[in-house]
């Protein structure tokens, strides 16, 4: 079966359980064709398989925003008349879902029919779609997709909650590759970080104000007064350099290192005793998730999705939306037990193992067989 994939390319949550999806598809009877404006962070190897089709935008001076769904919509076409694509998987609902209901006409008035998939997977929902000026767009993209599946019961709450969805959801969560990183393990580099007496603690994400990445900087700070201590912050955005700031004035800049963007999360999360999540709005937690693949416990808040993920007492610890108090505390009672932090090590990872991708890439196959000629 051929498929298209649209998604976007970058570091966030959506594209890379997207990427992943597609990697893997591609290893069995699929064809898979990626088709964004850039190639995936995640895309490393294109294969027979395994194709990128990228959506140029021209940029003309009479827009003052390019009209990127457009050329989506026509390169979406193009792909699918060119390659005979069978098809669309978009992860977003906007633009994509959007942009892919454009496509179905534009094929239908050819007599070509190609179905749509569209996965939810939060911020697309809980942030920009309810928004006023989209809602109205994303209502529409979810209940003229054929087939619309979410990450977590949560967000399908939240989905029916939010809009007019005449649409069935389908929950398929997102999931990480075990076998892709068995070789990790605890005694990988970890002198480049930290000695032998300092714990590492480190936190993941977009740095946008949801994720609250300020309150890692204080529990940090709380933890590194009771336990010897490094903090990882890994990724990139808007409160990056608030954070750094913030460190400068607790004077913990020394132990708090900042390493942008980068394409070896496993590695770094793989010498990690425990990961902060103190997000406002998280529909799933795939950082959190793929921390517990590498056995690193996880104190998080108990909102959206996190709960399904991060199970209280056995993979780490939830709290209420901004106890920074609590976290700390609960924080440097682990770090400072070793049996405890042991046992949480193991039930992390053993928690994870129930969203191996060998769990989940089937719940997908099921839903391309609806539509397979």
């Amino acid at each position: 079966m051929k498929i298209g994939i649209v998604c976007y390319p970058t570091f966030g949550g959506s594209g890379v359980v997207a990427t992943e999806l597609g990697l893997q598809l591609s290893k069995s009877k699929y064809e898979v064709h990626f088709i964004t404006y850039k190639q995936p962070v995640r895309l490393e190897i294109i294969n027979s398989s395994l194709f990128f089709h990228e959506v140029n935008v021209p940029d003309y001076p009479l827009f003052h925003y390019q009209p990127y769904e457009l050329a989506l919509s026509s390169k979406l076409v193009d792909t699918v008349k060119k390659y005979n694509i069978e098809l669309l998987h978009v992860h977003y609902a906007i633009p994509h879902a959007y942009a892919a209901y454009m496509t179905k006409q534009i094929l239908q008035s050819e007599n070509i029919n190609i179905p749509i998939v569209t996965t939810l997977h939060g911020t697309d929902i809980t942030l920009v779609g309810k928004h006023p000026f989209y809602k109205p767009a994303v209502r529409f993209s979810i209940n003229n997709s054929d087939f619309v599946t979410s990450v977590s019961e949560d967000l399908k709450k939240e989905t029916i909650k939010l809009f007019d969805v005449k649409k069935n959801i389908k929950v398929i969560p997102n999931f990480v590759d075990f076998s892709k990183h068995m070789h990790h393990n605890k005694d990988c580099d970890r002198r480049f970080i930290a000695r032998d007496d300092e714990k590492i603690i480190s936190h993941v994400s977009n740095f946008r104000k949801v994720k609250r990445t300020l309150d890692v900087i204080d529990i940090f700070y709380n933890i590194q007064k009771e336990v010897n201590s490094k903090l990882i912050m890994v990724g990139d955005g808007p409160d990056r350099l608030k954070c750094m700031k913030k460190c400068k004035e607790l004077g913990i800049i020394e132990k708090v290192k900042f390493l942008g963007n980068s394409n070896q999360v496993y590695e770094i999360l793989c010498y990690s005793d425990l990961f902060l999540l103190p997000s406002e709005i998280e529909s799933f937690g795939l950082s959190a998730l793929e921390a517990m693949m590498l056995k690193v416990p996880i104190i998080s808040t108990n909102v959206g999705g996190l709960p399904e993920v991060n199970v209280e007492g056995v993979s780490g610890f939830l709290f209420n939306l901004g106890d920074i108090q609590k976290m700390s505390l609960k924080a440097i009672e682990v770090l400072k037990d070793d049996i405890l932090l042991k046992k949480m090590k193991d039930g992390a990872h053993n928690t994870a193992k129930k969203y191996d991708i060998k769990k989940i890439i089937p719940q997908y196959e099921k839903v391309y067989k609806l539509f397979s000629k």
